[in-house]
């Protein structure tokens, strides 16, 4: 068995994702996980079936065989004790190669043609090379990160063999606004906090962070699909949800004017809030509580469109459902398997990333070793 890489080394998307402690999984139950995924023509059945085969349980006991104890923080998400991602990486490489597994590394994919047995190509420093393979598994990513490998140039490959493969886009990404000059003064780099945000009818908790060219954070990194669906996408914020308008109203008290100035104070909001809500296109003031106490509870910001898919922690399309068996084989490609963000799928942060990669791997894995089987 060999590995092909078009990096000197490998795993180097898997190091990335340890700068944030290698969140490898979330301790949610299985039949929650499940509902976390999301892609046009995604069989109904697919996720379950890849979860009970390998879940989070399954990671995490994988993980700790190569002797990396993991923990669940309170948030649900699963890390290594150390939270970093070369050790587990060093001690999973040392395991495969035990196993005989050969590393070709500075070998880029370029082609697959098929014959008696797969025929691979690669350009490895500049030159042209070809392997032979009884069974491939394709795990070529999706196209954020590009640096690491991760560049979707394999997209093209497999669309003149005629696989139906979707559009690369962004996920788990930024969303543009065009700030006012005055809200960018107040509010770039600062949080929105303890809010909610609403794209139609989805709804995502957490917090956000104003940018010079929009909003980053986990709460509009969930609405990404039900964002990109919309042909004009607008978030809308609750900046208070835990008090309703009647309650907010309330603690304004007698005021009477300045009752932007007053909610700073009295609602106690943050500095971002504040300016957003003050700085609003179209509205110069707040007339009375009750409009700002309402707008406070869904404030609606039009979106400029998503960040550049190189910027993005995740990508969305990729290889259509549709071109897939269960096993994950290309259908018109017999004895060709697919794993990870190059099937069109798409999840949010928080450990789902990287158990759908290795729930698929290990789907890939086993239809490979069925296939060869059966050869």
């Amino acid at each position: 068995m060999t590995l092909f890489d078009a990096k000197p080394s490998v795993g180097r998307k898997f190091l990335v994702a340890g700068k944030g402690g290698l969140n490898l999984t979330h301790a949610e139950p299985r039949e929650c996980f499940a509902a976390r995924y999301h892609g046009p023509e995604q069989p109904g059945e697919m996720w379950p079936s890849l979860l009970a085969e390998f879940d989070a349980e399954a990671l995490r006991a994988w993980a700790e065989g190569l002797g990396v104890e993991t923990f669940a923080a309170t948030s649900g998400r699963v890390y290594p004790r150390e939270l970093k991602a070369a050790p587990l990486l060093r001690r999973w490489v040392h395991r495969l190669r035990k196993l005989g597994v050969q590393f070709a590394l500075r070998h880029r994919w370029t082609g697959l043609r098929p014959g008696a047995r797969w025929q691979l190509d690669f350009l490895v420093e500049g030159e042209a090379r070809a392997f032979e393979a009884d069974a491939v598994i394709l795990a070529l990513g999706g196209g954020s990160w590009p640096e690491t490998g991760s560049d979707g140039a394999w997209t093209s490959t497999l669309e003149k063999l005629g696989v139906a493969v979707a559009p690369l886009t962004a996920a788990n990404c930024g969303w543009g606004i065009a700030w006012s000059p005055t809200v960018l003064a107040l509010a770039e780099g600062k949080p929105l906090k303890n809010i909610t945000a609403r794209a139609g009818e989805t709804t995502a908790v957490g917090e956000l962070l104003v940018t010079r060219y929009g909003l980053e954070g986990g709460a509009i990194y969930g609405l990404g699909p039900a964002l990109r669906a919309m042909v004009e996408p607008e978030l809308v914020i609750d900046f208070k949800p835990a008090h309703t308008v009647a309650q907010l109203v309330a603690k304004l008290g007698g005021a009477r004017r300045d009752f932007l100035a007053e909610a700073r104070s009295r609602w106690k909001l943050s500095d971002a809030a504040f300016a957003i809500l003050g700085n609003l296109p179209g509205r110069e003031s707040f007339t009375s509580a009750e409009s700002l106490a309402a707008t406070t509870k869904a404030c609606a910001l039009r979106l400029t469109g998503p960040r550049p898919l190189a910027e993005a922690i995740s990508s969305a399309g990729g290889v259509r459902w549709s071109e897939l068996d269960a096993g994950l084989m290309v259908r018109r490609l017999p004895g060709v398997f697919l794993a990870g963000e190059m099937i069109d799928w798409d999840a949010p942060t928080g450990g789902y990333l990287m158990q759908g990669c290795f729930a698929t791997g290990t789907r890939a894995a086993s239809s490979a070793l069925g296939w060869l089987r059966k050869a």
